[in-house]
């Protein structure tokens, strides 16, 4: 159920513990893709001549590349050469097959178990090469490898940042225990950081990706905690009353936060240290859900002040408050996009709770999902994909949309209900 009566809730980020919260626990997700943009480019996939243990890299290549809508992966079963190399490639085979370009490569054991992964991409009408990697990694790195070519394909031939490699986190509810797991862009290689039978919510990536701040109630109350991947953490925030909401400020050194401190929600920042408290919004109203713009002069925030949810925005040293949203009675959980330029929100259309985006300069707003109960809008590192939790076939689940709303993504697993998903920064 979505939260409906805004009033009456401490917060939203607290009152998302008692929504269903998921689990893919440790299987794989199956990923059903509808849309596309109008104009795919046409790619081969050449299966890579492997020792990979396995793991196809030629498979997880055009999975990803499929997923972004922006490429028409071709069928190369009828095709009899399989090049390894850009060298071997027989061009007039792949021009009948209709292919723009392709990608060829290998996976060669080495000594000490190392894998060498060789790849090449190919602008089949130019017949030239388009790029090339050499990669010298462990049998249990192939995937990201994998992922990291088909950035490598992606930004060569549409100009933007891929996305394969980074990551997301989301929070998991399975046999009466909550967990905050991590996984891969696909759903792959999930790692449990926390495991708790309380509720955990709110999880938000530091900008570096080394960390995640989130929420937690194993101590009976909500208290914000930092954890790094490897598995160290802190509390950042243990005030009386409900701590809530952490969203990290660009730079990484501050976190916006909601306390009880006082009375009703309120949001302050703190610095990552734990120290530095200060108070950033003075109402009688509940004020949640933070977020920062990028430039970090502002923090956009939802609150009941005018009646009605509604996000606003307060420069990030505190002061008066100024509404953004004003088409709809009902708009929550502001996220910018990574260029500053957008805002993606959850309204209330017509008793539908959809991720719509709001274009800041024009403030023309467009409705993204299809849902009833979608939430917990994420921007992909490179703004093209938003991905969000909804319901499907009375379980929650996770699902994605590009930002021109083209291409949609869900990604299933049976049993379970997946919420508060969160992309991860791209790893430099």
């Amino acid at each position: 159920m979505h939260i409906l009566r805004f009033s009456k809730i401490i917060s939203l980020a607290v009152f998302s513990a008692s929504l269903f919260i998921t689990s893919i626990a440790n299987a794989a997700l199956e990923i059903e893709i509808s849309g596309g943009s109008a104009q795919q480019v046409p790619i081969a996939i050449v299966p890579f001549g492997q020792d990979g243990g396995g793991t196809n890299i030629g498979n997880i290549i055009a999975a990803d590349l499929k997923r972004s809508g922006l490429f028409r992966v071709l069928e190369t079963g009828g095709v009899v050469s399989r090049p390894t190399d850009i060298g071997q490639i027989k061009y007039a085979e792949w021009v009948a097959l209709q292919a723009q370009a392709m990608a060829v490569g290998s996976v060669e054991a080495l000594p000490g178990n190392r894998l060498k992964v060789t790849f090449q991409l190919a602008d089949v009408l130019k017949q030239t090469q388009l790029a090339g990697m050499q990669y010298n990694i462990a049998p249990n790195q192939l995937r990201a490898t994998a992922h990291k070519i088909a950035d490598v394909i992606y930004q060569k031939l549409t100009g933007e940042t891929g996305i394969f490699a980074s990551r997301i986190a989301y929070i998991n509810k399975s046999n009466g225990r909550y967990a905050l797991q991590v996984a891969d862009v696909d759903g792959e290689n999930p790692l449990t950081m926390l495991s708790s039978k309380e509720p955990i919510i709110s999880p938000a990536w530091s900008p570096d990706g080394s960390k995640i701040a989130y929420v937690s109630f194993e101590k009976k109350k909500p208290i914000i905690y930092v954890q790094s991947l490897s598995g160290q953490r802190s509390v950042l925030a243990s005030f009386k009353g409900n701590n809530s909401a952490p969203a990290w400020s660009p730079d990484g050194s501050k976190l916006a936060i909601v306390l009880t401190h006082g009375a009703n929600s309120q949001v302050y920042t703190i610095n990552a240290d734990g120290s530095g408290l200060q108070q950033i919004t003075k109402s009688s109203a509940i004020d949640t859900e933070p977020t920062w713009s990028t430039d970090a002069k502002w923090i956009y925030f939802t609150s009941d002040r005018g009646g009605r949810p509604q996000i606003y925005k307060v420069s990030s040293s505190g002061g008066d408050a100024q509404r953004v949203t004003f088409e709809g009675a009902y708009n929550v959980s502001p996220r910018f996009s990574p260029d500053g330029k957008s805002l993606a929100m959850i309204r209330n259309d017509g008793g539908k709770f959809r991720v719509a985006l709001q274009d800041l300069s024009s403030g023309q707003v467009q409705l993204l999902s299809e849902g009833s109960q979608d939430e917990s809008p994420s921007f992909a590192p490179n703004g093209r994909v938003l991905l969000y939790a909804t319901r499907s076939k009375g379980h929650g689940t996770l699902a994605a949309v590009s930002s021109d709303g083209r291409v949609k993504q869900r990604l299933n697993e049976s049993g379970g209900d997946i919420r508060e998903p969160a992309w991860g920064p791209l790893i430099k």
